[in-house]
Formats: C-alpha cells, sequence, structure tokens
C-alpha cells in the first residue's frame, strides 16, 4: 500500500535517468520536480496535522487551502521554468507535472489517502434516530 501511495514520487524519481541519457531538457525537469517532491512533502505534513483538528469548518478550510497552495506552487515552478529556462524547460516541467498529477491522482482512489476518517462497515439495519 505505501508503494501505491507514492506512485506518483516514484514516477519522478524514475523518469530522471530517462531525461539526462535523452538529452530532454534537465533545467524544466529540475524545477519540475523539486517542486512536485517538496509540495508532495508539504500537502503529507498538512494532511498529518489536519486529521488532528477537531473542528469540521477549520478542518476544510486547512484542506482547501493546502490544496490551492500546492496548485498555486506548482503552476509557479512551470511558469519559472519556461521563463529562467527556454520554451523546451517549460513544456517538460509542464509534462512531468501532468503525469505526476495523473499517477496521483488515480492512485488517490484505490489508497483513499484523501480520506479523513475511516470508514466502518454497514452492519445490520439503520438506527432510526
Amino acid at each position: 500500500m505505501f508503494f501505491l501511495r507514492y506512485l506518483d514520487v516514484c514516477l519522478v524519481l524514475a523518469t530522471a535517468p530517462f531525461v539526462l541519457v535523452g538529452g530532454l531538457p534537465t533545467f524544466g525537469y529540475a524545477i519540475a520536480a523539486a517542486a512536485w517532491l517538496l509540495t508532495r512533502a508539504g500537502n503529507v505534513y498538512l494532511m498529518e496535522r489536519v486529521r488532528r483538528v477537531a473542528d469540521p469548518k477549520l478542518r476544510a478550510g486547512l484542506q482547501v487551502a493546502a490544496m490551492m497552495s500546492r496548485l498555486w506552487l506548482i503552476a509557479a515552478a512551470v511558469i519559472v521554468a519556461r521563463v529562467a529556462g527556454s520554451k523546451d524547460d517549460g513544456i517538460m516541467a509542464a509534462a512531468l507535472v501532468l503525469a505526476a498529477f495523473t499517477v496521483y491522482f488515480a492512485m488517490s482512489f484505490f489508497t483513499r489517502g484523501g480520506e479523513l476518517t475511516p470508514r466502518s462497515p454497514a452492519r445490520g439495519r439503520p438506527s432510526p434516530s
């Protein structure tokens, strides 16, 4: 289960040799990989903190803030790769982030990483109260 939960991180790290050997834009890869790994680690940390919050409104607000900040940081990394590097670096950064997000999103359905409380199996009939 641990491997599936971090399959996106494995994808980002496993792509490095192919980028280096294939002569692909390394600057764009480095910026995108660093941004993805840092925001992924930050997201794991924040979700652990969110699990400890009792107030549902505060919990929801923290989750939205974590998601939006991660989105903005990743978008900024792609823009930085394009502006500081070249057009190819920007495309490389966007492609890496898109691939990593696709894997992260798909695996979140299997690992239930976004679920805050475990579901208890339904037994019997629902109570009337």
